[in-house]
């Protein structure tokens, strides 16, 4: 491809998860010594050339998305032991097609060069997305949504900046008869939406919440009184330090924010009590991000039939890359503003769906909808004054929802971080009427 010339897909159709679709799996090359791995599945019930495109993007920093894949929405979900997988009738391919890619780089079956921060793993995604849209003509009529969970709230924003700014380059360009014969090969990418499943996106207003959901939640405390208030006094000195990493977003000012209110307020949830920081109705099990369903995921994908299959480069699949996550940190990525990046989206007409299980933790829906209220865009009032309604799936209700005009903040009831893991049901039925733009 002309526009990208560095750039190179090379492409499988394995036989594995749901074999009822179509599927492609491989990488994208480029000379700069970076290879983006990704798994794709089309639509189950709609035709694939009129469904919408959802990118599925985990977090961590580091952590592969095909935990979304195999133990929250993918058309499959991993079998206990980790010897084969079972179908999901509750995949989100029910009426879209679905890319889940392992990003940034060496995360998962990904590998290459270093990538320590939102914005640059953002710029990646960007190519990858107008590299497929142009290998894929088939899907050129599919409106796009990119969606992401956890530290996807630091991705997901990155992702839809990059997106949105160069589809306006291409627009300009084209406007003013600029473009070069590569960049006339470009289409804009038909980004529809955004979504944020229990996203860190603006840690300065999130940390104030942690005590509360620890001991004064919903759900019965699971830290002791005087823990909590420990948790509560550290928080003026973590609004200081963020707000300086805010103002500067440098490593020399975000760094200290990192350390002081990662140990000070997130540090003692865990510390000898094993609690899951998924879920505060769950002690933590397993060698993996506390569900014994993650070890099965890496016994699965490391089977060598499994990764001829898929055509993997990487010998050992592990689910999240200590490396990359400390990558980011000693950048000062954890703590840096990327909610600034949703207004303008918001303002350009992107719709936005912030989504909360309301038993989960680290980002709990207390601090989700909180930052939601606080977002400073054109529709914030409209927003702070509409009412919270009831979401109900069968006559039974799941959740509830506040939206103004294009943004919407959704509270999951039952539902841990991995939504679609504990709501499976609810969480289809969330993603269908988002892709469907009907209301809560």
């Amino acid at each position: 491809m002309d526009a990208f010339p560095d750039y190179r897909l090379r492409i499988k159709s394995p036989q594995l998860c749901d074999t009822s679709v179509t599927q492609y799996s491989g990488y994208m090359d480029t000379d700069e010594d970076k290879h983006f791995y990704f798994w794709f599945f089309e639509a189950r019930n709609v035709p694939s050339d009129e469904a919408p495109l959802i990118l599925w993007t985990n977090g961590g920093p580091g952590c592969s998305s095909f935990t979304g894949l195999l133990m929250e929405h993918g058309p499959c979900r991993v079998s206990k032991g980790g010897n084969s997988t079972e179908y999901n009738p509750y995949g989100w391919n029910d009426r879209a097609n679905i890319i889940f890619i392992d990003q940034p780089l060496n995360t998962g079956f990904s590998y290459g060069k270093k990538v320590d921060n939102s914005y640059d793993a953002g710029k990646d995604v960007n190519v990858f997305l107008r590299m497929f849209y142009k290998s894929f003509p088939q899907y050129a009529n599919s409106e796009l949504h990119v969606f992401g969970e956890s530290y996807g709230g630091h991705y997901v924003p990155a992702i839809g900046k990059a997106i949105h700014e160069a589809n306006l380059e291409l627009v300009k360009k084209r406007e003013m008869s600029l473009l070069s014969k590569a960049e006339a090969e470009v289409d804009v990418l038909p980004l529809v939406s955004i979504g944020i499943g229990n996203g860190l996106v603006d840690v300065l207003t999130q940390h104030a919440y942690y005590a509360k959901m620890a001991c004064n939640s919903t759900y019965p405390p699971v830290l002791p009184q005087e823990t909590c208030d420990k948790m509560d006094a550290a928080v003026p000195t973590c609004d200081f330090l963020v707000k300086a990493c805010y103002k500067w977003q440098t490593r020399l000012a975000c760094i200290p924010a990192e350390y002081y209110c990662l140990s000070r307020i997130m540090g003692p949830y865990s510390d000898g009590t094993h609690n899951n920081p998924y879920d505060v109705r769950k002690k933590c099990v397993g060698d993996n991000l506390c569900y014994e369903i993650e070890d099965d995921i890496d016994r699965y994908l490391n089977i060598p039939a499994v990764q001829q299959e898929l055509g993997v480069d990487v010998p050992k699949f592990v689910g999240c890359n200590q490396k990359v996550s400390e990558g980011f940190l000693l950048n000062g990525d954890w703590m840096k503003p990327l909610v600034r990046e949703i207004p303008p989206l918001l303002e350009a007409g992107i719709r936005v769906l912030n989504y909360a299980g309301d038993a989960d933790w680290i980002c709990n829906w207390y601090g989700n909808k909180a930052w939601s209220l606080k977002l400073d865009w054109s529709g914030k009032d409209g927003f702070n004054g509409a009412d919270d309604t009831e979401w109900n799936v069968d006559s039974e209700q799941a959740g509830e929802a506040r939206t103004f005009e294009n943004f919407t903040f959704l509270r999951v009831f039952g539902a841990g971080h991995m939504v679609p893991y504990d709501q499976p049901k609810n969480s289809l039925d969330m993603i269908n009427r988002w892709l469907d733009g009907k209301p809560f």
